[in-house]
């Protein structure tokens, strides 16, 4: 991506825009939990990987449009601004921070960890195979840890990676078996609302609140399987990206009316590279991205439809950012999805706790880096990375009021959605 992009510049209407890796510092056992021990990672096909669908020759000479602003109705923002000035700085911070919870981690694991940290968020990671009442247990034990005391009485975001085929985390009765976006890709834009409804209730029924899904990116044709995080699992649902734009809103809007929000990742895309962020830190380059590209697309369609959340990946982009990764840019984060795509919500990381594309960084500079470049939920799966990362955000906080003021607004999106989402309410 550029280093300089213009600001709200107008695209064409074409355009409907929306990891687990590296090494990580463990912080102290008291602060992770009960069992003091990182919960495992997901494999390389995991949603917490980085994502990309395919995309024919002749779309990428489209031309595509950025949406101006999200339908999704908004909370005044003066509630959520007056619930973040009651907050101090280190529970401002801890809404921030997504932790994980794996599946082979007892449910109380993270309770001392989110109390002590103010935590807005868990993912359940891993293969949840009990069906919905098992799932359920655990959820309905995370939204007790919410408390005036441990979360300043704001509900926590439980979030899953249930996209379907190999992205497929919550499994069992009570789970429909869900097929890969490659083969929803095939239906229509209706059916796939259809599914996508039942599949949300499925979700709230087992108390899980935020779908990381769907996948967004688009892959080349001509890379096909080569492509290591997206393309090799049939994550994408083309490799048109006009045809990508159509089935993303669908998806979303079947998520929501079974009372689950969405989210489309990884912004920009990664259908171009070959290697998986979550597990390598060569191969993800992408020299052909720009602020204009036709593989935006999708991600206008979904930010238009009202999405929730925008996922930013880990992958580099040399034509709008040489040498930073996505989730660390501002020319990416801040100039072309909060300016050029007019996106005002929440945005998400990947995971950037056990991710090998961003190992060289500290942990604690990848929650301030991100947040710095206009972000908003950092999303780290081990638990042991989350005290170092909420140190960071508190201690950058306190040396410099222009980061203390970026986190502020950060948190008021994230208070915004949860309210819109029930999980807090205007004082």
């Amino acid at each position: 991506m550029p280093s300089r992009m213009p600001s709200r510049a107008v695209l064409p209407v074409a355009l409907l825009l929306t990891s687990l890796v590296a090494a990580c510092s463990s912080g102290s056992a008291t602060d992770a939990g009960t069992t003091g021990a990182a919960p495992a990672t997901t494999s390389a096909a995991s949603a917490t990987t980085s994502t990309a669908a395919p995309t024919s020759a002749a779309a990428t000479t489209a031309t595509p449009t950025p949406s101006a602003t999200t339908t999704t109705p908004a909370t005044p923002a003066s509630c959520a601004a007056r619930i973040v000035e009651g907050l101090d700085p280190a529970e401002q911070a801890g809404q921030l921070l997504m932790v994980g919870l794996d599946d082979g981690a007892s449910r109380t694991s993270l309770d001392r960890l989110v109390a002590r940290r103010h935590l807005g968020g868990v993912i359940l990671l891993g293969g949840w195979a009990e069906g919905t009442t098992g799932v359920r247990s655990t959820t309905r034990h995370l939204e007790g840890l919410a408390s005036p005391k441990a979360t300043a009485g704001l509900g926590l975001l439980i979030a899953a990676d249930q996209e379907g085929g190999a992205v497929q985390q919550l499994k069992g009765t009570g789970f429909s078996t869900i097929p890969s976006a490659r083969v929803q890709g095939r239906g229509s834009a209706a059916d796939l609302e259809d599914d996508a409804t039942r599949w949300g209730r499925q979700l709230k029924t087992a108390g899980i609140n935020v779908n990381l899904a769907p996948v967004a990116d688009t892959v080349p044709a001509s890379l096909g399987t080569a492509n290591g995080p997206i393309g090799r699992y049939g994550r994408q649902f083309s490799s048109d990206p006009e045809r990508v734009a159509t089935m993303v809103p669908a998806f979303v809007a079947g998520m929501r009316a079974g009372g689950v929000a969405s989210t489309v990742k990884h912004f920009p895309g990664i259908g171009r590279i070959v290697g998986n962020t979550d597990v390598t830190a060569r191969g993800i380059t992408d020299s052909r991205t720009t602020a204009d590209d036709p593989y935006l697309e999708p991600f206008a369609a979904g930010i238009a439809s009202g999405v929730d959340l925008v996922m930013v990946g880990s992958a580099i982009y040399s034509k709008l950012d040489p040498g930073t990764n996505a989730a660390f840019s501002k020319a990416i984060v801040t100039d072309l999805l909060r300016g050029r795509l007019g996106y005002s919500g929440v945005v998400i990381t990947d995971d950037v706790g056990a991710a090998k594309a961003v190992s060289a960084i500290p942990v604690g500079a990848r929650a301030t880096r991100f947040v710095d470049a206009g972000g908003d939920i950092v999303l780290s799966a081990p638990p042991s990375t989350i005290p170092t990362m909420h140190d960071a955000l508190t201690t950058t906080m306190k040396a410099d009021p222009a980061f203390a003021a970026k986190v502020r607004a950060a948190a008021t999106r994230v208070v915004d959605l949860k309210l819109r989402m029930k999980l807090a309410t205007c004082p």
